[in-house]
């Protein structure tokens, strides 16, 4: 599963043989957010294993659900973009709407098919 969310970007799998989430991310500082605002319990970092997300954490399926549900009763803005160039950077905005105009295409492909 991807996240989006005003504070960072993650990739949530299951490894095979695990009875943890793994939490991946590109930039180190969305998991130290992820960790310091919602997720205290997720794992220490672990840097370059060797896959295509630089980091990585664990967590339970349990803490990850409920850091989810606190994040959700956090939402306050209008606009997603926009609060995410408020708190980070016009740069993450930017990757952001890049990201919400490839998704667009969905839309357009099931118009296409109508």
């Amino acid at each position: 599963m991807w996240i989006f969310t005003t504070f960072g970007f993650f990739s949530v799998v299951q490894k095979q043989g695990s009875p943890l989430l793994t939490i991946r991310a590109r930039v180190r500082g969305d998991l130290d957010g992820l960790r310091e605002r919602y997720l205290p319990s997720l794992s220490p970092t672990i840097a370059g294993a060797g896959t295509d997300y630089r980091y990585r954490g664990t967590v339970s399926h349990e803490h990850l659900a409920l850091a989810m549900a606190a994040i959700v009763r956090d939402i306050d803005y209008s606009n997603f973009k926009s609060e995410v160039a408020r708190q980070q950077d016009r740069s993450r905005e930017a990757v952001y709407h890049k990201v919400w105009d490839a998704l667009w295409q969905l839309e357009r492909i099931e118009l296409d098919r109508a």
